[in-house]
């Protein structure tokens, strides 16, 4: 089986995987990350949501191979000192989290919004919050934790 190695929330990492198995399963299986959830598979539900050099990525879709010199950033990496960051200290406060599916993907497509508009407007975070599901209907309070966030 091929190695490979993967710069992980600023960590070299190296990982045997086949050439297609998807990243969200050389994160969960190999490297105990568990910030990215398995939800649809399809790249369609948000819940595997991790940051490849900087953009929000599915990371059930993305082969391992394809990865060289790329950095990816999962929910854990966005910790400070082990803490949350603003954007998940806003999500806490928030009280944005029900069943917690889908929080990793909600933060991370936050946090590469708020890297892009530091402050978004209603829309903004509508409109790129659109592609992440969630059951539970906290949208109100995740869209209140991203503006929080912002203003932090």
């Amino acid at each position: 089986m091929p190695r490979y190695s993967l710069m992980v929330n600023g960590k070299k990492q190296s990982v045997e995987a086949d050439a297609d198995t998807p990243l969200l399963y050389v994160l969960r299986d190999n490297l105990a990350l568990n910030g990215p959830k398995f939800g649809c598979g399809l790249g369609q539900c948000g819940a595997c949501t991790v940051h490849v050099d900087g953009v929000a990525t599915r990371s059930c879709l993305l082969p391992v191979s394809t990865l060289a010199g790329k950095a990816v950033t999962t929910l854990e990496g966005l910790l400070i000192n082990g803490q949350p960051g603003k954007l998940q200290q806003a999500f806490i406060d928030e009280q944005a989290a029900q069943c917690g599916y889908c929080i990793n993907g909600m933060i991370m497509t936050s946090a590469a919004l708020l890297k892009t508009k530091p402050s978004p407007s209603d829309d903004d975070i509508k409109s790129a919050l659109a592609g992440n599901l969630c059951r539970c209907g906290t949208h109100q309070r995740i869209c209140a934790a991203v503006k929080r966030a912002a203003t932090a």
